[in-house]
């Protein structure tokens, strides 16, 4: 008589029971923050992506498509690394405020964004992506622990 599998089936309804509860809080935690930073980003840059992308728009669908990727980038590296909600939170929140800060700097440089997006300027647009994506790998590595 196999004596391992009722073991096995212990054991993982022990993981799951145990497990599972704390992903599903560590995974909403992150979906939350994502969530609230994407909001975020959409209310502060100088144009209005929802409406520019109704249109058709492919630069500011780039864009907030960037920031979407970005935004998730280093919330995906706190939730692979933290074992703690609170971490989560903190540095979370950090990840969200350096990608908002990263879109100021940008819009600093790239004078004239608000009207490269809405004139639907792919080139402006693939660097605007670019500086986030960057930036949020960046940000994602520094949350890694050593």
């Amino acid at each position: 008589m196999n004596t391992s599998s009722p073991n096995l089936a212990a054991g993982i309804t022990s993981a799951l029971e145990t497990g599972l509860p704390e992903l599903l809080l560590h995974f909403v935690t992150v979906l939350v923050l994502w969530a609230v930073g994407v909001v975020i980003y959409t209310m502060v840059t100088p144009y209005h992506e929802r409406e520019l992308i109704d249109r058709g728009n492919t630069a500011a669908g780039i864009v907030l498509a960037g920031a979407i990727i970005a935004i998730a980038l280093p919330l995906a590296a706190l939730l692979a690394t933290s074992g703690q909600v609170i971490d989560i939170l903190v540095w979370g929140v950090v990840a969200v405020l350096l990608q908002l800060i990263t879109m100021g700097f940008v819009s600093l440089t790239l004078r004239g964004l608000r009207r490269l997006v809405e004139a639907d300027n792919i080139a402006g647009a693939a660097v605007v992506a670019a500086a986030q994506i960057a930036v949020a790998l960046m940000n994602a590595a520094a949350m890694v622990p050593n």
